[in-house]
C-alpha cells in the first residue's frame, strides 16, 4: 500500500501547483501550504486512491 500511495502522491503533486498557484499567490506561505495540502488530501482520498487501489487490487489483496 505504501508504494501505491507514493505513486498516487507522485502523480497528483503537479495538479494543485498548477490549479492553485495563481489563486494563492497573494496568501502567506503557511496558508498556501495549508490550502494546497488540504486540496491534495481530498484529491487523494476521494479520486486518486480509489482508482489506484482498484487498479492494483490483485497485488494489494491477493487471494490466499
Amino acid at each position: 500500500m505504501v508504494l501505491v500511495t507514493w505513486l498516487g502522491v507522485f502523480l497528483m503533486l503537479p495538479i494543485p501547483d498548477r490549479l492553485l498557484a495563481s489563486l494563492l499567490s497573494e496568501f502567506p506561505a503557511l496558508l498556501k501550504q495549508l490550502i494546497s495540502t488540504g486540496f491534495s488530501v481530498v484529491l487523494l482520498t476521494y479520486f486518486i486512491m480509489p482508482h489506484l487501489t482498484q487498479l492494483f487490487r490483485k497485488w494489494l489483496y491477493p487471494v490466499s
